[in-house]
């Protein structure tokens, strides 16, 4: 089970959006896939449209325990296949800014209990089906707090979200800092998947300037498909639909950036040895010390 947490560290660049397009890619192509939603505002559970819970991912965090989990998964309202620990604002009761190791350990604790069939939610009358999740999604909040550091203590592959403004490059140093930090605290299996550019327009001069102030710095961390600002990407989800089944040509050009997206993220299983992942300006940064 490969876990995969959507990140950023800048409010308004999409993360909930690539998580869920990264969601939808899944259910696609038949890669039977959880969403955690941490963020306290819930947007992916609203998007996900699943069914009613006698729990959220707030209980979860105060009792990691299997019985907990069942009363807080439930299938999304877009089809066998993809599930959802929803979300409540209820979370941000969680959210301390100097949480202790046991309360970063939560939430690591209780995907622990996904990890083998046997142990995923045999409660008969939960309707979530026997076989095992091969891909975990986790959507954090915008802010450095116990919900992202807990996730970052729990995730394998990061994908680090940005969009292409003045601000990109410190929002995606700083986010490179927190998966370095929690690396180093004690969750070496944790990398950067790569830098996902959010809401481009083509042939802004601005954009395409951000665009390779990123890719100088970060090298091939950087993805070579970058999403599109594109209103289907909002009709998609106010709809509560996947933007795979949104039948425009601005949600087909969005599909096949997370359809990429998605190839990356399972490719990703294999591994790879940390002097691999990342490029040279970005290796170089990372053995320095964490900024604080």
């Amino acid at each position: 089970m490969l876990v995969v947490a959507t990140l950023s560290l800048k409010g308004g660049v999409g993360k909930t959006t690539v998580a869920l397009g990264l969601a939808g890619a899944a259910l696609q192509h038949g890669v039977r896939t959880l969403v955690v939603d941490l963020d306290p505002q819930a947007n992916a559970t609203i998007a996900l449209d699943p069914g009613p819970t006698t729990a959220t991912v707030a209980d979860v965090l105060d009792e990691p325990r299997r019985s907990v989990l069942h009363r807080a998964i439930a299938r999304s309202g877009w089809g066998e296949g993809l599930d959802v620990l929803v979300g409540a604002e209820q979370t941000e009761r969680h959210n301390h800014p100097e949480p202790s190791p046991k309360q970063l350990d939560q939430l690591r604790r209780a995907l622990h209990r996904l990890v083998n069939a046997e142990n995923l939610l045999a409660d008969p009358s939960a309707d979530h089906g026997g076989e095992p999740y091969r891909l975990v999604i986790i959507d954090c909040p915008p802010s450095l707090g116990q919900l992202t550091r807990s996730a970052l203590a729990a995730t394998h592959r990061a994908v680090l979200v940005t969009d292409p403004t003045m601000f990109a490059v410190s929002g995606v140093q700083r986010a490179f800092d927190a998966v370095q930090t929690e690396r180093q605290r004690g969750n070496p299996d944790l990398q950067p998947l790569g830098v996902l550019i959010n809401r481009v327009r083509p042939r802004n001069t601005e954009h395409e300037f951000r665009i390779s102030e990123l890719r100088e710095l970060f090298g091939p961390l950087v993805l070579s498909g970058v999403l599109p600002d594109r209103s289907a990407i909002q009709q998609a989800q106010g709809a509560c639909m996947p933007i795979q089944r949104w039948d425009t040509p601005g949600a087909r050009e969005a599909s096949a950036v997370f359809t990429l997206l998605l190839g990356r993220v399972l490719r990703s299983e294999r591994r790879p040895d940390p002097a691999e992942a990342f490029p040279t300006q970005a290796a170089a940064h990372w053995d320095q010390p964490a900024a604080h």
